[in-house]
Parts: structure tokens; sequence; C-alpha cells
């Protein structure tokens, strides 16, 4: 092998290969333990990383002897209604914040931001009582209401950085034509933040889908729970792991979002690095 071959391969390719390896192991792993069987998977005697004995019984039960179908429609519901909530609002803070320039606009930017370092658990006993007022509690609407309050900053710092990458000029000559600020806003600005807001959007679905604290709080009806949450409170009974089951959950259960990702990753970069321009 030549010099220059032999140096990139110790440079790129092995760690590559290796950061690739340590990624998807996990999903591996979770693979492998969904088609086991108990006894092969106690079976210490055995190589943990083979399947030696495909079996489906993992799978019949988390779908049949549980209710993770209904588990996955609820988190499908609070992760699109929260993201949408998030988006909607974060585009017209975001906008105004960062193009209607108005006297403490840049502090209240940064104070928009502040609010995302907050601790979700501080935030936990004025939320409760707010959801418990609004009697919401065990309801899918007191998540999707919950969510937008740690989603919302982010998003709109997100799209602040994104927003000041896109020429000004291009609204200034809308504005010369007659334009409203509002159809320039759908028009122009909506057209143009595309990757900007699948960033977000990637961002508030992921963080939606896989919160746990409020999910565990707020829902107490198996009906209602969440997939992270229904599958730790149901396949978890005292100190026995239904680990086959769980397994298969967490697999299903990360799909969605390994979808979303691979769809949309060069958006989510592209969103990224213009919110890093800010």
């Amino acid at each position: 092998m030549p010099q220059k071959q032999r140096e990139k391969f110790f440079r790129f390719y092995l760690p590559l290969f290796l950061f690739l390896v340590f990624l998807l192991f996990p999903f591996y792993w979770m693979f492998a333990t969904t088609f086991k069987s108990d006894v092969e998977l106690y079976n210490l005697k055995l190589n943990p990383f083979l399947i030696h004995t495909w079996s489906l019984a993992n799978l019949k039960h988390l779908f049949f002897e549980t209710r993770f179908l209904r588990w996955l429609y609820n988190t499908f519901f609070v992760a699109i209604t929260s993201t949408v909530i998030s988006l909607s609002a974060s585009l017209l803070a975001a906008y105004g914040i960062q193009r209607i320039r108005f006297k403490g606009s840049n502090l209240m930017g940064i104070g928009i931001f502040f609010c995302y370092l907050v601790p979700p658990t501080i935030l936990f006993i004025p939320l409760a009582t707010m959801i418990f007022k609004l009697h919401l509690w065990d309801s899918l609407w007191a998540l999707s209401l919950i969510y937008p309050t740690f989603l919302i900053p982010f998003c709109t710092w997100l799209l602040m950085g994104y927003f000041n990458s896109i020429p000004k000029e291009l609204e200034e000559c809308a504005m010369m034509d007659g334009a409203s600020r509002m159809w320039i806003f759908w028009r122009v600005i909506i057209p143009l933040s595309l990757p900007g807001i699948l960033s977000a959007g990637i961002f508030a679905f992921t963080l939606s889908w896989n919160e746990y604290l409020y999910a565990l709080t707020f829902i107490s009806s198996s009906l209602k729970k969440t997939v992270s949450v229904g599958l730790v409170t149901e396949l978890v009974r005292g100190d026995v792991y239904h680990w086959g089951p769980l397994m298969a959950g967490a697999l299903f259960g990360s799909v969605p979002v390994a979808l979303v990702y691979s769809f949309f990753v060069e958006y989510y970069v592209a969103g990224i690095t213009g919110a890093l321009k800010e």
C-alpha cells in the first residue's frame, strides 16, 4: 500500500469505521435481542453478539400483550402537535426580533435562549399547577402544551441565526414594490428559510419524542402513555425486566426518529450552519 493511501486509511477510514461501529452497535444489540428467545438470551455460554435461534416471541409479546401501538400513536400525536405549536411561535418570534428591530430586541433574543437553559425540574411545580387548573391532567394535550415551553426558546434562537443569513435587500425590494410585512414573511422569508425550519422541526420532534419526565408525571392512564414511559412502566415489573420486548420497543420506537434524520439530514446541517452565523 502506498504511503499516501496508508496515511489516509489511518487518518480517515479507520476513525470513520470505528465511529460507525460505536454509533450503530446499540441498534444492532437491540435488533439481536429482539429476535432472541428467552432461553438463548439468558444462556451465558452462547455468543451474545450472534442470534443462534430466531424467535418472534418478543414481537408477539410487544404488539399483542401490551398497548405499544397505542403508545406509538400517542407519541406521534404529542410530538407532531408540540412541534407545530413550537415552530409557529418560534417563526413569528424570531422574525420579529431579527427583522423588526426595536429597543431591547437583542436582549430579548438572548433572554429567550437563556430560558432554554433552565432545568425542566425547576419548572415542574408551576407547570403542574397550571395543568391542574386547566383540567388537562392525564391528557395528551397537557404534554402538547408543556413541551413548547422548552422547545420554543431554542427554536427561536436557531431561526434567529438563520434569518440573519438571509439578505435584507430582498425584503427591501419587496417593500418598494408595495408588499406588506406579512406577505414578505410568507412568500419570501419562509421559502428561503426551509432548511432552518426543518432543522428546528427535527430538533423539536426528537425532543418531544424522547421526553420522559413530564410524560411520566402528567400521564397515569395506560392508554395515554407515550412510548418512552409505556415501555418502562409496563415491561419493568419490580426487579423483573422483560429484556426482549423492551429492546423490541426501543428498536421500533427509535425507527421514526432515525428516518426523520436520514431524510432531512442535509437540511438539518444547513440549518445549524446558518444558525451558527449569528
